[in-house]
């Protein structure tokens, strides 16, 4: 049941109404295009305190991470968007809950430096709960991060640190990592793409991270420059794209390369916003034509089949059905904000939520905020559910297990 009472359904959407080839990048577009939307920090803060979506995509990675069978030497697990680690940090400690003896390799990648900054602040406690783990953090691309190898010729050569925590104690660990602002803002420098105005990355960086008290008992996992396996247990891809991306374009990009990355028994565990929510409501209130979610998972899959082509057959690629896949996230409020009157805060952070997921640009939002009508239309439809919550679906890509060799045979 969803909050409020509401299905998704009830939005008086058609979710069942056919929809365009989604495969190919619709007319016009530029697949240049970076496909990484969380440039404007201040709506990304806003949205992560305001909103429980963090929380509830890292529940359902944990039962995804629990089903994992890690084979010696250790468990490695990559995020594709470390993001300021919350996901991360519960990933990494569910990991413990289940395999509270195994070393964990935890590899995120995050072009961001104040991102990369935040998410190190969750991990003084990783390392103390489970003294045997190496967290690796990286700014390069989707297609180098997992081997932690750039592939392109002629690439700026790998800014390589590698970092040893002494002590046994959490507040010893968090003074060292604070201590690490000059070497991250020298190894996250980012500048402007001349044609986009996007970050581009200047130096890609390696981040290596582990307890110096268990460097021997990690020796055998903890990744050096040019010799890392690259291929992992788990893999969480999070919102990693751009949601009018073509699905051609989110499969080459993101999924194929993260796909080839898993173990034999691996699962990527892939997450994006759904849409036919209220959130999604009050955007067509205010743009009647506005549908940014329409490649689906379903979509999303069959241009992952094709690009893989024939190594497709090592995987596990069939869609989940909408019970399975959809799931829901809230806007946090008290039952005292959604009244008769709401009050102002409120409606401004559920506006910011709706036109975060929405993928909504500045450029079309100065028109709107000259008049009141996109408060009315948040307000209006606050109080029709009660309430603002968002929809997501998830889905699952495993490779398959190798064939067992029959006992006694050559």
């Amino acid at each position: 049941m969803a909050y409020g009472g509401k299905m998704p359904s009830d939005t008086g959407l058609e979710p069942g109404k056919p929809r365009e080839d989604v495969t190919k990048p619709p007319v016009g577009h530029d697949n240049s295009t970076p496909f990484r939307f969380y440039d404007n920090r201040q709506k990304y803060l806003a949205f992560v305190n305001t909103c429980n979506e963090k929380a509830v995509i890292a529940a359902r990675a944990a039962k995804e991470l629990s089903r994992i069978h890690p084979r010696p030497p250790a468990l490695r697990i990559f995020d594709a968007g470390m993001g300021d680690a919350t996901v991360l940090a519960r990933l990494m400690s569910s990991a413990h809950r289940s395999f509270p003896t195994v070393p964990l390799v935890a590899v995120a990648k995050e072009i961001s430096l104040e991102d990369v900054r935040l998410g190190l602040e969750r991990m003084p406690d990783r390392f103390h709960e489970h003294p045997h783990t190496v967290l690796v953090v990286t700014n390069l691309s989707y297609m180098d991060a997992p081997q932690l190898m750039p592939h392109q010729a002629g690439a700026v050569p790998v800014n390589w640190q590698t970092v040893r925590l002494r002590g046994q104690s959490v507040y010893e660990y968090v003074e060292q990592i604070e201590a690490l602002g000059p070497m991250l803002a020298d190894g996250w420098q980012t500048k402007p793409n001349p044609e986009t105005g996007n970050p581009v990355v200047v130096r890609p960086s390696i981040l290596v991270i582990y307890r110096e008290d268990y460097e021997f008992l990690l020796d055998r996992v903890i990744p050096r420059h040019g010799s890392f396996p690259g291929n992992y247990d788990f893999i969480m891809a999070s919102q990693p794209w751009r949601a009018r991306m073509s699905a051609q374009f989110k499969a080459e990009k993101v999924l194929a390369p993260l796909t080839r990355s898993l173990r034999p028994g691996g699962r990527l565990f892939a997450v994006q916003s759904y849409g036919e929510d209220p959130g999604l409501e009050i955007v067509q209130r205010i743009w009647p034509a506005e549908n940014p979610f329409r490649v689906r998972r379903h979509d999303l899959l069959s241009a992952l089949k094709a690009k893989l082509g024939g190594e497709a057959k090592d995987f596990n690629l069939a869609a989940p059905p909408d019970e399975a896949a959809l799931f829901q996230y809230q806007m946090h409020t008290l039952p005292s904000e959604i009244g008769d009157r709401i009050g102002t805060s409120t409606l401004f952070a559920a506006w910011n939520a709706v036109i975060y997921v929405n993928q909504i640009e500045d450029e079309r939002l100065d028109s709107v905020l000259t008049t009141g009508s996109y408060l009315e239309a948040t307000q209006a439809v606050l109080h029709k559910y009660e309430g603002l919550w968002f929809n997501d679906e998830a889905f699952v890509i495993a490779r398959r297990h190798d064939e067992l060799p029959v006992q006694g045979s050559k």
